[in-house]
């Protein structure tokens, strides 16, 4: 009887032990890793994809300053997109070393738009300017389906901004 119940507490202290070493799973919502564009929701072509991160690449020797853009149709768990931004932004910078300092977080299938940017884009446009550059040139072409016509003109429009 005593050798069972000494069976018994050393096989429950081994799998408890055992259970009490395993490293929690983190699951996160993001993506493994990022570029210049990502289309997560394919609403442009892949050649479309191309050219507009070839512009941004460019444009980040020129300005030395990053812009990257997210679609997605799909922001859960978060409720709103600027959460999300905020968290993919966080995400961004601390998990994948990647220094935005200007954030495009677009949903065709929520119908909104996010745009951020970091304290150092701010010495050369003001967020009301960040705005009116959206509102302006990228809204309207969302409003007629051409995603990447507005996302490369709104791009166009911010470069040479910062310029």
């Amino acid at each position: 009887m005593k050798k069972l119940l000494f069976l018994l507490t050393i096989v429950l202290l081994i799998s408890s032990s055992l259970s009490a070493q395993t490293k929690p799973e983190t699951k996160t919502i993001f993506a493994p890793s990022y570029d210049y564009v990502n289309d997560f929701e394919k609403i442009m072509t892949p050649s479309q994809v191309k050219t507009l991160s070839e512009f941004l690449k460019t444009s980040e020797a020129k300005t030395k300053s990053k812009i990257l853009i997210v679609t997605t149709s799909s922001i859960s768990p978060h409720t709103d997109l600027t959460d999300y931004s905020l968290e993919l932004d966080k995400y961004l910078l601390t998990q994948l070393k990647i220094d935005t300092s200007i954030l495009i977080v677009i949903s065709k299938q929520l119908r909104q738009i996010q745009v951020q940017g970091v304290d150092k884009i701010r010495v050369k446009m003001s967020d009301q300017e960040m705005k009116d550059i959206i509102s302006t040139y990228v809204v309207p072409e969302l409003k007629k389906g051409d995603y990447y016509k507005g996302l490369l003109v709104g791009s166009q429009q911010l470069v040479k901004k910062i310029e």
